[in-house]
């Protein structure tokens, strides 16, 4: 996820859990997507990461409506949609970007987190 916005995720995030995400995390990494009702790059970054985690086994791809989630999007600190975090086996977010990302740039992140 190499876009300017990609940061290491610092250690004050904690952990993400199925609770928290309101979704099962999945075996070796989960894609989390904040998303928003009229967000036309929130389409295009459903498809990829949907067809990312169909073809890594054991990777979840998790799709939260931001402005359903707003408690959390405020403790996340994400600040515009799409947000895009990779979490590992056990929750932690290892890799965040803003804006679509490329399918080769999810993969490689994912390299991380499994």
């Amino acid at each position: 996820m190499e876009r300017e916005s990609a940061v290491r995720a610092g250690e004050d995030e904690g952990r993400l859990d199925a609770a928290r995400l309101g979704a099962e995390l999945g075996e070796r990494a989960t894609l989390v997507q904040f998303s928003s009702a009229f967000c036309a790059p929130c389409r295009a970054t459903r498809r990829i990461l949907g067809e990312v985690a169909a073809m890594v086994p054991g990777v979840a791809h998790v799709e939260i409506d931001a402005e359903d989630r707003l408690g959390l999007v405020r403790e996340l600190g994400v600040l515009k949609t799409p947000t895009v975090l990779v979490l590992d086996a056990a929750g932690r977010v290892v890799r965040r970007a803003a804006g679509q990302p490329r399918r080769a740039d999810v993969i490689a992140a994912l390299g991380e987190a499994v």
